[in-house]
């Protein structure tokens, strides 16, 4: 638990906009392509925690002429995703304080979608029940969720798997769930969903272009004084820790063979 000393949430601190060019790079056909088949014409559907709104434009398209509602907490973000959206005209976007609180009635939509939300809300429990009281009788929930553990840097140089275990310490001490691809299974079960349908996958970048993308990402975010601030307090590094990790990761942008993996965890679930 944190103490009411404790910092933002380390993906709220810092400079944020390398993260959100990652956040942008993603796409309802490259990230959630296992909800997709479950898609079609006229169908109302949730993206619950729409970050910059890249995933819903693609739902949007997807359910067309039905409507897309996407609900995000971050006010920059949802108005980003409203500009991205325009002229998607079933598109609607919500800035909402609480998305545990969803302003919608009781069985409104007939699928919902989260990527990479469900890690970051301390109440899972709410937050799906808070889905399942959205949804149809019948209706689908699609949640794509990061596995920490699973994920990885090849060639390792001996310090940059260490940037995935503070990550998992930082958000574990942000009352978050870093390892929570693979928990879907448990908990969307547990909030009372049926007939679960689960898989894994990785999104994995290699090119010369990607490895730059990446390291920009880890060195424009990861790496700045506001995250190891963060590091540092919640005990989960040290400076010394940090030096060997921002050297490595230097070494790594030029290996011939770099490699950036995130695993994931996917379900697809319906409402009984």
């Amino acid at each position: 638990m944190t103490d009411s000393e404790s910092l933002e949430p380390v993906h709220r601190v810092g400079d944020v906009e390398p993260v959100a060019n990652l956040l942008r790079s993603y796409t309802a056909e490259a990230n959630i392509p296992f909800l997709l088949p479950y898609l079609r014409p006229g169908l109302r559907v949730l993206d619950f925690g729409c970050g910059l709104g890249s995933i819903s434009v693609g739902l949007a398209k997807a359910a067309a002429p039905g409507e897309m509602h996407g609900v995000g907490e971050n006010l920059p973000h949802v108005e980003e995703a409203r500009a991205r959206a325009a002229g998607q005209d079933n598109a609607v976007f919500h800035h909402v304080a609480d998305l545990t609180a969803l302003p919608f009635e009781d069985g409104f939509f007939d699928v919902a979608n989260c990527h990479n939300i469900l890690m970051y809300i301390p109440d899972i429990r709410a937050a799906l029940a808070e889905v399942m009281r959205v949804l149809k009788p019948g209706g689908i929930i699609g949640c794509r969720e990061m596995i920490c553990d699973a994920s990885f840097f090849h060639p390792n140089l001996g310090a940059l798997q260490t940037i995935w275990d503070m990550y998992a310490g930082m958000v574990s001490f942000d009352d978050g769930h870093p390892q929570m691809g693979k928990r879907l299974k448990n908990d969307i079960l547990d909030a009372g969903f049926r007939n679960i349908r689960m898989g894994a996958s990785f999104d994995t970048y290699s090119a010369p272009r990607q490895i730059a993308f990446i390291h920009s990402l880890i060195v424009g975010w990861f790496l700045s004084p506001e995250v190891e601030e963060v590091g540092t307090k919640y005990g989960v590094s040290t400076p010394q820790i940090w030096e060997r990790v921002r050297a490595a990761v230097g070494q790594w942008k030029d290996a011939p063979d770099a490699i950036f993996a995130i695993a994931w965890g996917e379900a697809v679930a319906n409402k009984p």
